[in-house]
């Protein structure tokens, strides 16, 4: 598999290796190479790069995994190699050919020029030729001198550091040795320009010596064989129609929005497309409704190519994206369609994992940027943008979500603060994405009306775009799935159900006999595997971190214990739910992953106990997962794939499920399903931040090689996927659509139900539970309210207008108010760190110091002795730190947070406060807070010159 791939990459490795700098590309590297081959390439890069980027290369020859090579154009394309990329994609190296003659003029001239340079001016004028990491390195070079000088006691590293990088001279060697890899064609150009307009004549003149000419004689690189590419345009391919058609266009000198063009030819939008446009190429706000597989986002391509040509010197787009996968979709999206259709505008992206990034850089030096929102909301909130006035076009994905206290409201609310404090000022425009804006809880048209006027005040638009005019040509591109409803009996009377609610009920008799756990929580009605008796677990742990007795010791051992006991319930609660859903097999291996945890964690004499209440009990389980009755629900499933799929083999199924340890089950399921297996199912889940034992997290790649994976028919048939796939990620077209127990609100039926999207599509409920299949009936009705709530809002724009005004004043009005209540004064007093779980000692908050805002480190040293490390599965930098290892409580090994490296400090604990009980040292009260930001003693900003030198030493 992939021996064309592998033998292109042996062929043309001098040129890659002459660009590539695999640091840059670490995500890759870490999802498909093993962790010691990562660090040895890694290291290899700090003495030579190339050396590095062949051994790279040398790696992934060996490579199997489904999706690899995709997912490694990908990352190229999202760090900014748009040359390489496009040479890889392509097999062609002609172009990265022809920088040879400036790269080797400038490799003579650099030990003179270097010393002519000012990077710190040049960078302003090079940001579409670096890569936005290598700005923010040439930059950190002069920060962190700056930043080292400021402590007396940092005053011998600052020595160092100037002996070895030289000052300025230092960061112009940093700046050539980044051009010299750069693979942007205009990169000479560039830097002559830059060079002239910082007045560095004597640089400039250097570089005028050379006669080097673009017509001097080049190789030209193309592979004599080519293959048919395995996926189809991502952005075009839906739209083929005729190009000979004139475009409807605007009059005068306004740009063309019927067309998104491309050096290959000319692509037209279709008409109920060109009908999306409208309001927004006429500057308006507005919210553009469609269903899921229209075509939204080549709308929302078409807009900012628009804006961009009527306004091309003041310019700055947003597209914002709710998740980090919808994010990596939409970013390469963006960066192919106007990479291939004018190079010169600059499209960047950002993210979560990319925080060593200026927001505001970016913004300054590119014409486009995708991001996360809560990237935009930081640097607001940091003051780092100082305004959204610097911006002159939002687009919102998703756009129901502007509700609460979600990112984008957030956004939304500092623009309308702008908006009604003031009446001069240059707002961006807002547009709005969504396949459905039937938000929050409804009864009837009227209510579903104030539901979408309260999202249009928040989004501060007056227009509804919806698919009036051209609703025939919509239905024959977008089909809508029939609708089916199975109900199924619920087996509740199981052996396996019977042993394991005994055994939850033997434990709340052991925690009974600790502490009298029903005074604990209000909840008093719960049902054994059910969301209400996971609430009341919640409900006594926040209890228990609180309770206080005479006895200190007496405390600390109740706590713990009940801590235990309640872990322990929470997991048999889980395998309940998962045997109603899944297999009582899969249920006991979730059980297992579980207490194998337990065993290796070195646990104490209550989970001793509890862990022999599980393992007296484990051979009678085995036998009834293993000889016990299928799960009837499974049977059902069963049946509706063998029949699906003997009418028409090529059926392609996407089912959704409640979890991803479900997720994982069903696929097990599967796989061990004779007459399925041929299915092999992909699973596609959430990056997630923990593991549930049965799967954690997946990676954008991993999520890339699944999908791939599904689009071919000879290797997986069938998706099984959780929430993650419902909104935003862009789906292969399938034909049979399976809600496994999955209902939600109306958004989320309209978008599950629109993956979906071949003719003749089928979109099937499976449950035993009577409410959720009349709670999806209720869906599809109120669907039909929005419906019709919408066409009565367009029929009245006036009305609508006034109505977004009075609910903008009265939002306005509130949170004046909230602003002008004075705020709960942090306390001064000293207080101490508890562990939740055990109670122990953890340090003092006087030795907290708040870093950047939001990070909270320990300076005392001490605390190594109270807590021991372990192995971090994902190490990776963000704002100056360097996770290095997980940190734990040393008496029951509860998650306190990290150890990580920050600037030259070595080791530094990195607290997570809801890990933590903090109790007054005068009081002895004690308090739980999940957020720091709830946090109510006052705690010191970070200072450099606290630092002494043993603090920039790793720990013994």
């Amino acid at each position: 598999m992939y021996e064309m791939e592998k033998e292109n990459l042996r062929r043309f490795s001098d040129y890659i290796t002459k660009f590539l700098r695999p640091s840059v590309i670490k995500n890759f590297m870490t999802e498909y190479l093993d962790k010691e081959i990562v660090e040895s390439i890694l290291s290899k890069e700090m003495t030579s790069v190339t050396t590095a980027a062949q051994m790279l290369l040398d790696q992934m020859c060996y490579l199997e995994d489904m999706g690899w090579f995709q997912a490694f154009l990908d990352i190229l394309l999202a760090s900014e190699y748009t040359g390489l990329h496009e040479a890889i994609k392509e097999w062609n190296f002609r172009e990265l050919e022809e920088l040879n003659e400036h790269r080797r003029f400038l490799e003579r001239i650099e030990p003179s020029i270097t010393k002519h340079m000012k990077p710190s001016e040049l960078l302003a004028h090079m940001s579409v030729c670096l890569k936005p990491r290598e700005c923010e390195e040439i930059r950190a070079v002069s920060l962190l001198l700056n930043m080292l000088y400021r402590s007396a006691q940092a005053r011998d590293a600052c020595m160092y550091v100037c002996e070895s990088q030289r000052g300025h001279i230092a960061a112009s060697e940093k700046l050539v040795t980044s051009l010299l890899r750069s693979d942007k064609p205009n990169w000479f150009k560039l830097l002559k320009i830059a060079l002239e307009n910082c007045d560095l004549d004597e640089a400039l003149n250097m570089l005028e010596t050379s006669n080097t000419s673009s017509d001097s004689m080049m190789t030209t690189v193309c592979i004599e064989f080519r293959e048919e590419p395995e996926t189809e345009d991502m952005l075009m391919s839906s739209n083929n129609t005729s190009v000979t058609e004139k475009p409807g266009g605007f009059t005068g000198a306004q740009p063309n929005i019927n067309t998104i063009t491309s050096p290959e030819s000319e692509r037209k939008l279709r008409e109920y497309q060109k009908e999306l446009t409208a309001a927004a190429v006429k500057g308006q706000n507005t919210i553009i409704c469609a269903p899921t597989g229209c075509g939204k986002t080549i709308v929302a391509l078409a807009i900012s190519d628009y804006h961009l040509k009527q306004f091309p010197e003041r310019a700055k787009i947003v597209f914002l994206a709710t998740k980090v996968d919808v994010y990596e979709q939409q970013y390469k999206l963006f960066k192919e369609h106007f990479f291939s259709k004018d190079p010169n505008i600059r499209v960047t992206g950002m993210c979560g994992d990319m925080d060593y990034l200026s927001v505001r850089w970016l913004i300054e030096n590119h014409d486009i940027v995708v991001m996360t929102a809560q990237i935009l909301v930081n640097a607001l909130q940091s003051a780092e943008v100082p305004s959204l006035e610097i911006l002159s076009l939002i687009l919102f994905d998703e756009c129901h979500n502007t509700t609460g206290k979600h990112p984008y409201n957030n956004i939304m609310t500092r623009y309308l603060d702008t908006k009604l404090n003031s009446s001069t000022h240059s707002l961006p425009q807002i547009v709005g994405l969504t396949a459905s804006v039937g938000i929050g809880s409804f009864k009837n048209e009227l209510e579903a009306e104030n539901n979408i006027l309260q999202l249009c005040a928040n989004l501060d638009t007056r227009v509804i775009t919806t698919v009036t005019e051209h609703k025939d040509e919509l239905k024959s591109y977008v089909h809508m799935p029939e609708k089916a409803f199975f109900e199924v009996k619920q087996c509740t009377s199981h052996p396996f159900i019977r042993i394991i609610k005994n055994i939850m009920s033997n434990i709340e008799q052991l925690a009974q006999k600790t502490f009298n756990i029903e005074n604990l929580s209000n909840i008093q009605s719960r049902e054994y595997g059910s969301q209400k008796y996971e609430q009341w677990i919640v409900s006594v742990q926040k209890s228990c971190r609180v309770l206080q007795m005479k006895n200190a010791d007496e405390e600390r051992r109740i706590c713990r214990e009940l801590y235990n006991y309640t872990e322990h319930l929470r997991k048999y609660n889980d395998a309940l739910i998962i045997n109603e859903d899944a297999r009582t097999k899969d249920a006991l291996d979730y059980l297992d992953a579980f207490f194998d945890q337990v065993r290796n964690a070195g646990y104490d004499e209550t989970e001793r106990k509890l862990t022999a209440l599980y393992d007296c009990q484990r051979t009678q389980l085995l036998r009834l997962a293993t000889e016990g009755d299928q799960n009837p629900k499974l049977d059902e499933l069963r049946f509706i794939l063998e029949e699906e799929y003997h009418n028409n083999d090529q059926t392609r199924t996407v089912m959704f499920v409640k979890t991803r340890a479900l997720a994982d089950a069903m696929k097990k399921w599967i796989d061990e399903t004779d007459s399925l297996k041929f299915l092999k199912p992909g699973v596609l889940i959430g990056k997630g931040r923990k593991s549930n034992f049965t799967g954690s997290g997946m990676t954008p790649n991993n999520q890339k090689g699944i999908l791939d994976s599904f689009k071919s028919s000879d290797q997986s048939k069938m998706l099984i996927a959780t929430s993650v796939a419902d909104e935003g990620i862009d789906i292969p077209q399938c034909n049979l659509v399976l809600m496994y127990e999955y209902v939600g609100n109306v958004v989320k039926m309209v978008q599950v139900r629109g993956r979906g999207r071949m003719e003749g599509s089928r979109c099937f409920l499976i449950s035993s539970n009577k409410d959720r299949i009349a709670k999806e009936k209720i869906n599809m009705f109120k669907e039909k309210m929005v419906e019709q709530a919408i066409e009565q809002l367009q029929s009245r724009p006036a009305d609508l207008s006034n109505k977004v005004d009075m609910l903008q004043r009265e939002d306005k009005a509130r949170r004046d108010h909230i602003s002008a209540s004075p705020e709960k004064p942090k306390t001064q007093g000293s207080y101490e760190l508890l562990c939740s779980k055990c109670k122990r000692f953890a340090c003092m908050s006087d030795d907290i110091r708040v870093v950047l805002g939001s990070h909270h480190i320990v300076l005392d040293r001490s605390m190594f002795k109270r807590c021991t490390t372990a192995p971090h599965k994902n190490p990776r930098a963000f704002s100056g730190f360097c996770k290095k290892e997980k940190m734990l409580c040393a008496e029951c090994k509860h998650d306190w947070g990290l150890i990580a490296s920050y600037l030259t400090i070595q080791d530094l604990p990195l607290l997570k406060i809801e890990s933590f009980v903090v109790q007054d040292c005068v009081t002895r009260r004690q308090h739980y807070f999940r957020k720091w930001r709830d946090v109510t003693f006052a705690m010191r900003e970070f200072d450099m010159t606290e630092i002494t030198a043993e603090a920039c030493r790793p720990r013994d």
